[in-house]
């Protein structure tokens, strides 16, 4: 429901009768009116801190850029302050947040979602993993902002995580669609009561842009009979210990990610990544893809 008090009353109809659409429709919706809401959060940055979670259902909220940090050559880690620092954003596993701006020269708002990185019940804090995009508008206005900025969010929700609904998770990621893949992956193996599996492969073009491999390593020795994760490099170094190439039948394989094995019962894949490696992936009317050739039905398949 949105939210009440001084909201566009537009832009409240408009997402009202989206909500009921799926966060495409809604985003595409509210394009018209959360601009001229975004200038009113510049206005009235801190107003709606309260003392509970300020993240925990829909409503737009002007976060303060507290830090940031470059952890590739082309991806920044971004720390923003949450209203209250005395509480965790209240967002739940696999939720994202909806980034909204106006950079400079434009006159339409711009919107692209971004899944946190940090542990979701860090109080005070959340933290975005952004890869710049030559030409991005979104990626070239968030690499931009200095500590003391604001930025526009509004929380989305994703998957509904249930656990051990699933004993095993396969997740498939490409690039910068690890961020939710790494939400997830944390919030599982960090859950005492979730006993889940999970078999990570990431494609990424370089060895330089796997950016989480220190984090992932520490999961894997953490969790070595519940955590395994294989990188699949398009142009690796000489010296690269990793698959070369992009995500094939052959690489799933190799994974152990053959729908038909015991092992594999019940399994639940998840899938994030550019639109040509999804497309390659799960297929197209015309053309089953390398899950279907691997024997996954399309309900066992979700797309952030």
């Amino acid at each position: 429901m949105p939210p009440s008090g001084p909201f566009p009353q537009f832009l409240r109809a408009k997402l009202t009768a989206s909500s009921m659409s799926g966060t495409q429709v809604a985003v595409a919706a509210a394009v018209a009116g959360v601009g001229a809401y975004a200038l009113y959060l510049r206005k009235s940055a801190g107003a709606n801190a309260t003392d509970k979670p300020s993240l925990a259902s829909f409503g737009f909220h002007s976060l303060r850029l507290h830090s940031t940090e470059l952890v590739s050559h082309n991806v920044k880690r971004l720390r923003f302050e949450l209203p209250n620092a005395t509480q965790p954003g209240g967002l739940s596993l696999t939720s994202a947040l909806l980034t909204i701006s106006i950079p400079a020269g434009r006159w339409l708002p711009v919107l692209r979602p971004y899944t946190p990185v940090n542990s979701l019940d860090e109080t005070g804090f959340v933290e975005l993993m952004v890869k710049h995009y030559p030409g991005g508008k979104q990626s070239s206005h968030l690499h931009s902002l200095k500590p003391g900025d604001r930025l526009t969010v509004a929380p989305i929700k994703g998957l509904s995580w249930t656990p051990n609904k699933h004993p095993h998770v396969a997740l498939i990621a490409g690039g910068a669609g690890i961020t939710p893949m790494y939400q997830l992956t944390q919030g599982i193996l960090n859950n005492p009561g979730d006993k889940t599996r999970i078999t990570l492969v990431w494609g990424v073009n370089t060895d330089s842009e796997i950016f989480l491999a220190e984090q992932f390593g520490a999961l894997q020795k953490k969790f070595p009979d519940r955590f395994k994760a294989i990188y699949v490099v398009a142009t690796p170094e000489s010296s690269s210990p990793h698959p070369k190439g992009f995500i094939t039948k052959q690489i799933l394989e190799d994974a152990g990610l053959i729908a038909s094995s015991e092992k594999n019962k019940d399994i639940k894949v998840l899938v994030c990544g550019p639109p040509p490696m999804e497309k390659a992936l799960k297929g197209a009317m015309s053309k089953p893809g390398v899950l279907a050739e691997l024997g996954y039905s399309p309900a066992q398949i979700y797309s952030f």
